[in-house]
């Protein structure tokens, strides 16, 4: 009889195979009485309970599976075997968990993703007719209670919409998303959205997305039970909310499989290594397919498009791996050039959003600008050439034009690789051709393609030397709306992007004055399609660059309402033409500054100086603000930022940013931003977008929350979201206006709670705002000592200020003493109050410098009434403090002070500073430091 657990277990596995589950059982069992190895023990238990399997003892199976799961509790053997016998045991609910732990631990076999369907299908098979679930799950009936109120429909509707909403809660902690998981949650979530009720499928998708997130191997098992096609087709219908929430849903799983977010383990899961490689390829590729299906709705292409921008790209440079752009490149670039060739008005196009095509442009760009080498560019560039030659059919010109089309797309994406591709072969002929074609639609994108063109002038060869005489030809010719618009817009690039009026200037038709009224005619036309205004705009954009015209825009209200009603649609486009126009007609854009000296050298060598236009000067700029505000622009302005990120880009929220900083600068005026949704608005603006945007934005709030009451400006929890942004600002790169007004906005903040001056603590301001103390600008000095005056209210700040080591309670003692009045005022309040609060900073404050008693006695002799009254609060906080300390007071010329003041006669103007003198000698006659009047 062997005694060695290891060959008895060798033993075990012979017989095993050989069907003799009886002597196998013998072995194992003889094993496990003689070893004493923890992980030895782990497999023969479960060896043991694969024998109780074969021999129809399930109880004892499931016993021993557990034993082994109790060593060791991510043994997928142990685990699966003992899902099989509560299975036979009829345990359902405990065989479906067991089987979920297996697929969690790895999601590509496809026995456990078998198993998990079986499961859950016999699970279904106890479902009443009324709906509910007989079903009882061991672990959490307030799981199984909301599955039975949703899935129950005879449920009443508010019991349903409250059982999604706390399921939506309990899926986004990772508790109550493990008790979901664990009690096959996942197919009865799939139950939810096989509904067909939007808002149940928009809260089992949003559940699910709670439990995917931080997660990747919950995130991999339920990217593999839901399955990509499914997710895809979800995300393909025309729900706009729907489509959305299945986006966040594909995102959450794809962030888990790059390793992005926090990584939840439990138990042995972190021994677990999951390959992703797979599945991200898998996603890409379904994504691929979604562009240029039929089936897909527009939003649902959006999505797609979307998820490719944010996923593929590098978000850093510095790492050297873009396979994924490659991967795109070679199996995508075709797919996605068919989407940016499609034309809206052929009866065989794809369902579109305003923004797919590009959004679709914006994916080329971020690809080509992803490659690293001239190799992969000269691959990306051959596979466009090629797929846009394979369209060009002079015999059929429905083919020809989705080649142009292709062109004009690829124009709004990589320009230099757009370029390249004009001087094809065919290619500008085409344009030409198709510029005089009697078809509207062939004109329609000829003219398009040559105004993309137009965009980067220095680069735009060919179209420097064809493109105006087009364009003039076509304007003047033609009696189409839709084309005449185009063709001007054009002409308006070319002048723009020549630094001139280039384009303008050769343009026979008259002054730029005369075409923006035709833009501004067009943009008030309703009876024109969207698409069609939306260019009368960008021709504004344009053309408002021209003084005269912003004029007299600002002053056309039915233009004004036009062009705002048009900035609610959704459409990236218009809402950045839209914000250009109203930065050129607030001047909120850079200007370089002229050098004097400079400028008389200029005129001395006999070269063109520029001049300011006069309608430029402040007065005018002011004016038109203060028109626009009547106009109702922050309104419109604040219902941009709303839009969708993927409309909104940084540069259209850089360009709202510089607009709302010039409606703030008067003071007058911010009420009624805040009034309209201003103050709600900027926040956004501030936290996402361009370092440029950013700042302006910041300096906005910085205005409005200098003056403003925050309870109204920032209700709510809104005022603690604008202390970031101010404390930005608070930085040696910005300039001296932005740092006083950031500084008079905190002031004000911090006037108002302690949560809010913690809130300013937590931010790290302190040590700027302290830095802005010693400026030698004494605007700057003076907003940063009120500022301080108010924080150390603070527990926290006057613990900075007690804490040894540092120098900042000199600093205060010192600003009492400066001539600036203002800053003296401040700087007396802080140190009242620090004193008063702290009783160690009052015997700290006779030692952090020699002059101390001169600023205190200089202060209680001030003209100020307010800088004396303050200078007596700290003397009677010394006094008090201490009977030493006061002891030393009154031995110095300090006593003669207070006697002085304290034995003036009642005035009801200075009667609190009397008072106070008062108070103090009554407190050095307890000490017994001075007799009264009558016993001296």
């Amino acid at each position: 009889q062997m005694e060695d657990p290891i060959q008895l277990k060798e033993e075990g596995n012979k017989y095993f195979q050989a069907s003799d589950y009886e002597k196998a059982l013998q072995s194992y069992t003889q094993a496990i009485k003689l070893n004493k190895d923890k992980g030895l023990q782990a497999v023969l238990y479960r060896n043991r309970a694969a024998c109780y399997l074969k021999k129809e003892e399930y109880a004892k199976a499931a016993s021993d599976a557990s034993r082994a799961i109790d060593i060791n509790a991510s043994d997928i053997k142990a685990l699966y075997r003992r899902s099989q016998a509560l299975e036979k045991l009829g345990k359902l609910d405990q065989a479906f968990k067991d089987a979920q732990k297996c697929a969690t631990i790895e999601p590509r076999n496809k026995n456990f993703q078998e198993t998990l369907r079986r499961l859950g299908a016999n699970i279904q098979e106890k479902v009443n007719p009324g709906g509910a679930l007989r079903i009882q799950f061991s672990t959490d009936s307030r799981v199984q209670k909301m599955f039975e109120i949703l899935l129950d429909e005879n449920s009443d509707k508010e019991k349903r919409e409250k059982a999604a909403n706390n399921l939506i809660v309990l899926g986004r902690e990772e508790a109550g998303a493990e008790r979901i998981f664990q009690n096959n949650g996942v197919s009865l979530l799939l139950q939810v959205i096989e509904t067909k009720d939007p808002e149940l499928i928009l809260a089992a998708v949003r559940t699910l997305s709670g439990m995917c997130t931080g997660h990747k191997a919950r995130a991999t098992a339920i990217l593999h039970y839901l399955g990509i096609d499914s997710i895809c087709m979800w995300m393909s219908v025309d729900n706009e909310e729907i489509s959305l929430a299945v986006c966040n849903l594909l995102q959450t799983i794809t962030d888990c499989l790059l390793g992005q977010g926090t990584e939840e383990h439990h138990g042995k899961e972190e021994a677990v290594v999951l390959d992703t490689k797979k599945d991200l390829r898998m996603i890409t590729m379904r994504l691929l397919d979604m562009l240029v299906s039929k089936k897909v709705s527009g939003q649902g292409r959006d999505r797609a498009l979307n998820l490719l921008n944010k996923n593929i790209p590098r978000k850093d440079l510095k790492d050297h791996d873009n396979s994924r752009t490659i991967f795109v490149i070679d199996n995508g670039l075709k797919k996605i050039l068919k989407v940016v060739g499609q034309i809206p008005e052929m009866p065989e196009c794809l369902p579109l959003t305003e923004n797919t095509q590009l959004t679709a442009s914006v994916l080329l760009n971020k690809l080509y600008d992803d490659l690293r080498c001239d190799p992969e560019r000269d691959n990306y560039r051959v596979i466009c050439e090629e797929y846009i030659k394979s369209k060009i059919d002079p015999q059929n010109m429905d083919k020809t034009l989705h080649a142009i089309q292709m062109v004009s797309g690829v124009l709004q994406g990589p320009f230099d690789l757009g370029n390249k591709l004009l001087g094809m072969k065919g290619v500008m002929e085409m344009m030409v051709a198709l510029c005089g074609s009697e078809r509207e639609i062939d004109q329609l994108v000829a003219v398009e393609a040559l105004i993309h063109a137009s965009t980067k002038l220095s680069r735009a060869t060919f179209i420097i030397s064809n493109g105006v005489a087009l364009l003039k030809e076509i304007y003047k010719k033609t009696k189409n709306e839709k084309i005449k618009i185009r063709a001007l817009v054009g002409l308006c690039k070319l002048g723009s992007a020549g630094g001139t009026d280039y384009g303008l200037r050769q343009f026979a038709e008259g002054s730029t004055e005369k075409l923006a009224r035709q833009c501004r005619k067009w943009l008030c036309n309703t009876s024109i399609d969207t698409r069609t205004r939306k260019w009368a705009v960008e021709g504004l954009a344009y053309l408002t660059l021209d003084a005269d015209v912003k004029d007299d825009f600002v002053e056309d209200e039915p233009a004004l309402q036009a062009m705002f009603e048009l900035a609610k649609t959704s459409d990236k486009t218009i809402l950045y033409s839209v914000a250009s126009a109203l930065v050129n007609c607030t001047n909120s854009y850079d200007t370089k500054e002229l050098v004097p000296e400079l400028v008389q050298l200029a005129k001395f060598s006999k070269q063109h100086v520029p001049e300011e236009h006069p309608k430029d000067k402040k007065d005018f700029v002011v004016k038109r603000v203060k028109r626009l505000l009547k106009a109702g622009v922050v309104s419109a302005l604040a219902c941009m930022v709303k839009a969708d990120s993927a409309i909104l880009t940084d540069q259209s929220k850089e360009l709202i940013a510089r607009v709302f900083l010039a409606l703030c600068e008067d003071p007058k005026d911010r009420g009624t931003i805040v009034a309209q949704g201003g103050g709600k608005a900027l926040i956004p603006l501030a936290v996402e977008g361009t370092e440029v945007g950013k700042i302006k934005a910041s300096h906005a709030l910085a205005k409005i929350a200098a003056i403003s009451n925050p309870d109204i400006a920032f209700p709510g929890e809104r005022v603690y979201e604008v202390v970031r942004p101010l404390v930005s600002l608070l930085n040696t790169e910005r300039d001296g206006l932005q740092n006083y007004e950031a500084l008079l906005g905190l002031t004000n903040f911090s006037g108002r709670s302690d949560k809010l001056r913690l809130k300013i603590v937590k931010e790290r301001a302190l040590p700027d705002i302290e830095n802005y103390m010693f400026e030698n600008h004494d605007q700057l000095r003076q907003a940063a000592t009120e500022c301080m005056c108010n924080l150390v209210v603070n527990k926290e700040v006057q613990e900075r200020f007690v804490a040894d080591g540092n120098d900042r309670l000199k600093l205060v003692v010192l600003l009492c003493g400066e001539d600036d009045e203002k800053v003296q005022v401040a700087a007396a309040g802080a140190l009242a109050m620090l004193t008063a609060a702290q009783k160690k900073l009052c015997s700290k404050m006779t030692e952090v410098t020699t002059q101390w008693l001169e600023i205190l006695q200089r202060l209680c002799l001030h003209d100020n009434m307010e800088v004396q009254h303050r200078g007596l609060v700290i003397t009677f906080n010394l006094i008090s403090a201490d009977k030493e300390l006061a002891k030393k007071l009154v031995e110095t010329e300090l006593l003669e002070i207070l006697t002085y003041i304290g034995k003036q006669e009642d005035d009801p103007k200075k009667q609190h500073i009397i008072n106070v003198a008062r108070d103090c000698l009554t407190r050095c006659m307890d000490y017994g430091l001075i007799k009264p009047l009558s016993q001296a």
